[in-house]
């Protein structure tokens, strides 16, 4: 099933700052969370990723640090600040009302159903 870019786009901030709720993270691993929890379907790459987080960073919604992976290796972490929290729960209460109003369209309107991926 292929996600059309604005829809990826509008959702992205929302899953980042939902994932560094969970904990720091780095940016390979959160591309791999994202694609974990899509099921892989929505798979990011590092140049949709990282303008992300540094757009973030400079709102004030993730700070950055450096530090050192398993294998030696410097990595960036990132973490939620309480800006971007606020704004996790900000963005969450309007992805909320968009999801039911979603859901009601679907249920009156008269649309075909859903195919899984892959067809019948």
């Amino acid at each position: 099933m292929h996600i059309e870019k604005d829809l990826v786009a509008a959702s992205a901030t929302p899953l980042v700052l939902g994932i560094l709720a969970d904990g720091e993270s780095y940016g390979y691993a959160i591309l791999k969370r994202v694609n974990d929890l899509s099921g892989g379907r929505i798979q990011w790459t590092d140049g949709m990723l990282y303008p992300l987080l540094h757009r973030l960073e400079r709102l004030g919604y993730v700070s950055a640090s450096w530090g050192v992976s398993e294998t030696g290796r410097r990595r960036k972490h990132y973490a939620i600040t309480a800006a971007g929290s606020a704004m996790l729960a900000e963005r969450r209460s309007q992805w909320e009302v968009v999801a039911a109003a979603l859901d009601q369209v679907w249920r009156v309107a008269k649309l075909p159903p859903v195919v899984a991926e892959g067809g019948l």
